[in-house]
């Protein structure tokens, strides 16, 4: 295959042509696209022929695959492909890295479309990298110093009152096991060497301060993941497949379509334990996820 990657944005993103996502990858291709992921962190395909066997079958070549969700339903007949479905509710409507609650978070994601709406609908995933260069030197310097703890039971925009009972139900499935992990807030990317803001909604609280004092150290630190300039906004057509690096990136669906159907599947690959600047590795407080992933080398 002659592999064509065309940069999107400076800071994260890169269209690839030239591969066949419905054939087998040979070494050379598969090296390629795992170099060109390391480098701009969210690449994206065409996908036209692709079903979710051949989906599987592509995200194999980057590890081993997780099931769906350590908590939430597969697609049926197909227990490692989650389903991301206007249908299900607006849960990724949060800047959020994927389930980062669980000690080994995916490496990466994949999703492909499905169902497309008219207009709106888009993904936005952001270089968590460029953020944490983008730091001033004092606030980079404490970041380095941080650990914070990410669960599943996290604190929704949405107070409970006002949750009607389908909203009630998704979230006490997702909760129904609950997972706290404590993560470096800065994580050394094990590929690259690069330093990058792991944080995201699943972190909910620093190690060592309150609440309200961690709430405005996160919001602070996630101010810089989300700058335009860090940020790909990636407009779904028909038959695509997103790649991201789950270990260095954020991504947030946009509820911006009128609730017309919208649906894409997610596979994921199984990630290792993070480690902060000192080699230090996360550890879990609450939760076992082991039927959810295998431990990445």
């Amino acid at each position: 295959m002659t592999i064509e990657i065309h940069k999107v944005t400076a800071n994260i993103g890169a269209r690839v042509e030239g591969v066949d996502l419905t054939r087998p990858l040979d070494q050379e291709t598969s090296t390629a696209l795992r170099e060109a992921l390391n480098v701009h962190k969210a690449l994206v395909f065409d996908a036209e022929g692709l079903d979710d066997a051949g989906q599987q079958a592509f995200v194999r070549h980057f590890g081993d695959i997780t099931t769906a969700h350590p908590t939430v339903s597969a697609v049926d007949g197909a227990p490692n492909v989650l389903p991301v479905d206007s249908e299900g509710g607006r849960a990724a409507n949060h800047w959020h890295t994927d389930v980062t609650f669980v000690l080994n978070p995916p490496q990466a994601t994949s999703l492909r479309s499905i169902t497309v709406p008219p207009y709106g609908g888009e993904t936005l995933i952001a270089s968590s990298a460029a953020a944490y260069r983008n730091l001033p030197e004092p606030l980079r310097s404490l970041a380095d110093t941080l650990w914070a703890e990410h669960t599943n039971d996290y604190d929704y925009a949405v107070p409970e009152e006002d949750v009607d009972e389908e909203q009630a139900a998704r979230r006490a499935q997702f909760t129904s096991i609950k997972y706290r992990t404590v993560h470096p807030v800065v994580r050394v990317h094990p590929l690259t060497g690069e330093r990058g803001l792991f944080i995201g909604g699943f972190a909910q609280r620093i190690v060592g301060l309150s609440p309200g004092e961690s709430r405005k150290i996160l919001d602070l630190l996630q101010a810089y993941v989300t700058r335009p300039e860090n940020v790909l906004r990636h407009r779904w057509s028909p038959n695509q497949l997103v790649l991201f690096d789950n270990r260095i990136t954020q991504h947030y669906a946009v509820d911006n379509y009128d609730g017309r159907p919208r649906r894409l599947h997610r596979v994921t690959v199984a990630g290792d334990i993070p480690v902060g600047i000192e080699g230090k590795e996360s550890y879990a407080i609450e939760g076992d996820a082991s039927h959810y992933s295998p431990l990445a080398a």
